[in-house]
């Protein structure tokens, strides 16, 4: 093995931070000049109202980031499968973002359009990789140490849905405060890279670790308080890239540990809208998604992205304790 054969996934790594970093340092002045500015949401916390006028749809940093994948297309099964899922939904994101900013307001597509906009772009994906040749986990939901769950392929095949829409709308919610979604996302990526690496599905492994260190490059600008919001077409892009890699690697129940802060934000909605129409006005939580209960309670901002990032590292702690 070449030394580059063995540090390949440090560069990597490094690869994503570099070109976040890089590319948000050019695209924040554009973003500027074109007033692609934020809005912020009408029932959020009254401190989130400063937040309007803030530089968006900075996720197009992770699309750049996420593109030497097609360098490694002719020689790395699945990583054209992989990157175009993450096109296709960064494009819906972009799309809604770009309806908020028409419109002036934090309303772009319905939340059943891209509900199903994604879950499309979910079964095209799935499709396409059944399709292949190439062996991979197929059909398993999740593998520790030598022991497989599989399934039947259609039930694969639904659960396969249900985790790239699960996870890429629980990315969504829980992109609310400054620096959050990014770094949450940061410690599930290098546990799903490391586990790719151990059955060796490279195009994943160099996925997840691109999206690590496009995570960290992106902090720079997205730190509170942020200079650029990442918008739905960052948070949908990383939800993609998240459960892409989980299905490929055979993962995908242990995202519901490694993402367990994605999967909390998520149920806490649930909850919440559900607790509300069925007592007709009460509520379970101050205000969800959850990061926003935290913040009612009097946690400041960074102490609420500062606690779920801790969070974040022990859940995927479990996580890399499973599956190595």
């Amino acid at each position: 093995m070449s030394a580059f054969d063995a540090r390949w996934p440090y560069f990597a790594l490094a690869g994503g931070f570099l070109i976040a970093a890089l590319c948000g340092a050019l695209l924040l002045p554009l973003l500027r000049r074109y007033a692609l500015r934020a809005h912020a949401y009408e029932e959020a916390p009254p401190a989130h109202r400063s937040k309007t006028g803030t530089p968006t749809m900075g996720g197009i940093v992770f699309v750049v980031a996420l593109l030497p994948l097609a360098r490694a297309a002719d020689r790395v099964p699945f990583a054209w499968e992989l990157l175009l899922l993450v096109l296709a939904c960064a494009a819906i994101g972009f799309v809604d973002d770009l309806l908020s900013i028409r419109r002036g307001k934090n309303l772009g597509l319905r939340a059943r359009t891209k509900l199903l906009l994604t879950a499309l772009a979910a079964a095209t994906f799935l499709r396409m990789i059944s399709q292949s040749t190439v062996i991979f986990p197929r059909d398993v939901l999740f593998r520790v140490h030598g022991f497989t769950l599989q399934s039947p392929h259609w039930i694969w095949l639904l659960l396969g849905i249900v985790a790239v829409t699960g996870t890429i709308h629980a990315v969504n919610l829980t992109d609310g405060l400054d620096g959050l979604a990014a770094g949450v996302a940061v410690p599930p990526a290098l546990v799903l890279a490391v586990s790719a690496l151990q059955i060796g599905a490279t195009a994943a492994a160099f996925g997840a670790f691109l999206l690590a260190g496009a995570c960290l490059g992106f902090l720079i600008y997205n730190r509170h308080p942020a200079k650029m919001f990442m918008g739905d077409t960052g948070s949908l892009a990383i939800g993609a890239l998240l459960s892409g890699v989980a299905i490929l690697t055979g993962e995908m129940l242990l995202l519901i540990v490694i993402g367990g802060v994605f999967v909390a934000e998520a149920i806490s909605v649930i909850l919440q809208v559900a607790y509300f129409k069925r007592t007709k006005g009460k509520r379970i939580f101050r205000m969800s998604p959850l990061h926003h209960h935290f913040e009612l309670g009097g946690w400041t901002e960074t102490k609420v992205t500062s606690r779920f990032w801790i969070a974040s590292v022990l859940l995927s702690t479990v996580g890399l304790a499973i599956v190595r």
